[in-house]
Order: C-alpha cells, then structure tokens, then sequence
C-alpha cells in the first residue's frame, strides 16, 4: 500500500507530532527526566503505537544529581568552615622604671621583685718550689779525751785550745778545762785524763775523721808537748758545707697570689654552678663577691726547704632574683602605661637594666629599667565574630578594611565551595596575629 502524504496532518498526527517534539525539547533543555523514544518502532503512518508507553526511565543520572545536591548542603552546614586571621594596628613606646631586688620579700610587688642569696666557700692547698738559695756550713764535733802524763800537777787549758789530728786536721776545745795530774803506781806515772768537746776550726765534710791522737801545738818545742796530748775514740760528725734551697719573701708573695687567685676562681665557679642548676635565676657579675677568708704558709722566710704549702680558702656571695618575677613585674608596670583601646603585646618586651645601687650586706640592689614594647588595639573577637557570621567571602573583607583597630586580615574558607562565612560560631575562628 502506497504511503499518503499531507500537507495538513490529521488531529491524530497533530497530537504524535506535538507529542515528539516536545520530547525533543525536553531532551534539548536536558531535563532531570530524560526520555528516550525509539524511532525505529515508529510506523510509517504514526498511529501504530502509543509514545507514551514507549518512553523509556534510566534512575542513575537523577540519583548522582540528588547525590550532589545533598552533599553540597550537609558541606555548608557541617563541614563549612572559617579561619580569620587579625593583625591589629600597633604602636611602639619607650619606658622607663626603677626595679628593687629584695631579698627580704617573697612576691612582687609593684616597686620590687624577691631576691635570694647564695653562698659558696672553697679551700685549697697546694705545694710551691723555693727559688732562693743558701750556703749552709757546719763544722764537725766530737769528744776527745786530754791526758797528763806529764807530772802530778793538773794542767789548765784555755777555751779555744788547738788540738791537731794525726790526719793535720785542727779542733778547739769549746771550753777552758783542767787537766788533773797523773799518779803514781810504785815507780809509774798513771796519766791524768778528762773528755772535752771539741770542733773543727773549719767547716767541711773532710773534718769527719774517724778516731784519731791529738797533739797540742801550743806545746810544741817544750817537754810538755809529748806527755799532753788527745785521742778520739768515736769519729767527729756533723761537719758538711753545702749550698741549700731557702724560701724567700718574693716565693711566699707569688704563691699567694696564684693560689688565691685559683681558690677565688673555684669558688666562684662553683657558686654559679649551683644557681645555674636552677632554672630562671639570674646572676649579674656586679651582683657577686668573692673574697679571701684566710690563708696559711707551711714555711716563713730563709726557711731551708726545696717545697713548701700554701693553704687558701676564699668565700663567695651572690644576690640573684627570678626573671620570671622580673618579667611579672615589667608586664604589670608596661601594662599600667598602655594608652586607651591598646593592650600590651607581652612578647615584645625588650628590657635593658642599668645598675644604680648594689648592697649584699643588705641584700638589695637597685636597677633602672629602660623597656621598648609595643601596644596593639583592642578588639572585641566576639563581637567581631558575629559582625562576620553570614557575609559572603567580598562582604567580610570589605567589613575587616573598614574595621578601625585592624591593620591587615586574612580569610580562609573551607571546603573550597564555601562562599559564605558560616552562621554557627563554632565554625568561626577568629586568631588575632602580632607580629
């Protein structure tokens, strides 16, 4: 059957036209509801079947649209979140106080800060070389004994009397002394005889001779020469001539003051030592005396020794306070002078101190204080906060510009399809920047 062509269509094929084309529209403005119709199993005619029924639905696309739609929401009001970072106008100033160290309070107080004082004693002892030197001599001693084997008659000697050795060796008595006479035995003279120290003319070790006969020279070329004369029966000591080591002034003075300079040195050391052991304490040099309690020497002047000892002890006493307690009481003071609206920034304190006045005896020391410090302006965070809540990302910076205590800000959204500064508070950070 051949196919009929109209240039007016039926109301029925009017209706399938419509039908199709707004299909096709739908299709165009890509609808939520996509459908898709089947030509093929269009007849030629149009009236065979029923669009409507052929149009297929597919869920997926909708599904991943409704997907989206829903995660952007619970984005904004769960995930959504804000970072503000402040930097408020500053000023810098320039301070000047009095500080007190007190070692007679415990707190601080708006003129001074506790102060404690520590205590270090050292004792040191140590040997020393003698550099002087001496001559030293002695001359060598014994006991003869003088016999009279002259006549009956006793003999008196003078102090000082020369008695020569077999050796040539020459002593003295030490002692005027009377020889007694001798006696007889039947037709024997029996000498008389008496012991006498002696010592040698001269000092030396050569005039340590051993047991020797002694004559008189003071006899010589008369009778009595023979029958006078001395044995030793012990040798002669003592008799030596030497050079020796001698301490002298300028070694006792030089030891001294290397010693004490060494103990001072120890003790202060040690003193720092122990309040550096504890954290925060502050120990000013001028805030520290060290002095020699006592000090002993083993050996005084023209002493004969190669060594002697040097015995020091020295005492050390420190004033020291907390910085902490000087960094309260420089907030307290710098805070006292912020201008109207400004707050101190803590961390920009820069204190440098000049010393006016240090007494250990009392425990005090007086400071001047010269601070640099900088003040910010005060905001309100909250009220800020709230000023903040709602405004699209161009709204809050065009409210942070025009905001009189701020200098510069910044702002952070998250996630990255956040426009809007959220409404809850808790989503709203608000940090307050100094540089």
């Amino acid at each position: 059957m051949a196919k009929k062509i109209f240039d007016i269509l039926p109301p029925q094929e009017v209706e399938k036209a419509e039908v199709i084309k707004k299909t096709k529209e739908i299709k165009k403005e890509e609808a939520p509801l996509p459908l898709v119709v089947n030509e093929e199993e269009i007849d030629s005619e149009g009236n065979d079947y029923d669009l409507l029924e052929k149009i297929s639905f597919k869920p997926g696309p909708i599904l991943l649209v409704l997907a989206l739609i829903s995660l952007s929401v619970f984005g904004y009001f769960y995930l959504a979140k804000a970072l503000i970072i402040i930097y408020p106008i500053t000023e810098l100033s320039s301070l000047e106080t009095d500080m007190i160290i007190d070692q007679g309070i415990n707190s601080t107080s708006a003129s001074a800060i506790p102060g404690r004082i520590y205590t270090s004693e050292k004792t040191i002892s140590k040997e020393f070389s003698s550099s002087g030197t001496a001559l030293k001599e002695s001359k060598a001693e014994g006991i003869i004994r003088i016999y009279n084997a002259y006549s009956t008659s006793p003999q008196s000697l003078v102090v000082n009397t020369r008695f020569i050795s077999t050796e040539g060796k020459l002593f003295r008595i030490k002692k005027g002394v009377t020889v007694p006479g001798g006696h007889y035995e039947g037709q024997e003279l029996i000498p008389g005889f008496i012991d006498v120290e002696v010592g040698a003319d001269q000092s030396g070790e050569e005039f340590n001779i051993k047991s020797s006969t002694f004559s008189i020279p003071g006899f010589a070329g008369t009778p009595r020469y023979t029958y006078f004369y001395g044995k030793s029966f012990q040798a002669m000591t003592g008799g030596f001539k030497k050079e020796v080591n001698q301490v002298t002034q300028k070694d006792l003075d030089n030891a001294q003051t290397a010693l004490e300079q060494q103990v001072i040195a120890e003790c202060l050391a040690g003193l720092k030592g122990e309040i550096a052991s504890e954290t925060d304490l502050v120990l000013l040099d001028k805030a520290v005396q060290t002095k020699i309690v006592n000090t002993s020497f083993s050996a005084t002047v023209n002493k004969e020794t190669e060594r002697f000892t040097v015995t020091s002890n020295a005492k050390s006493t420190a004033l020291v306070f907390n910085s902490r307690d000087e960094k309260i009481f420089v907030i307290n003071f710098a805070s006292s002078q912020a201008p109207d609206g400004k707050k101190l920034n803590q961390n920009s304190l820069d204190i440098e101190r000049s010393l006016n006045k240090i007494d250990l005896e009392s425990g005090k020391i007086i400071f001047s204080l010269n601070i640099d410090v900088e003040f910010y302006s005060d905001i309100d965070l909250s009220v800020l906060g709230q000023a903040l809540k709602g405004k699209s990302l161009d709204e809050a910076k065009i409210c942070l510009e025009n905001y009189p205590q701020i200098d510069k800000s910044s702002i952070s959204l998250w996630p990255f399809w956040v426009k809007k500064v959220p409404q809850k508070e808790e989503k709203v950070k608000i940090e307050l920047q100094l540089d």
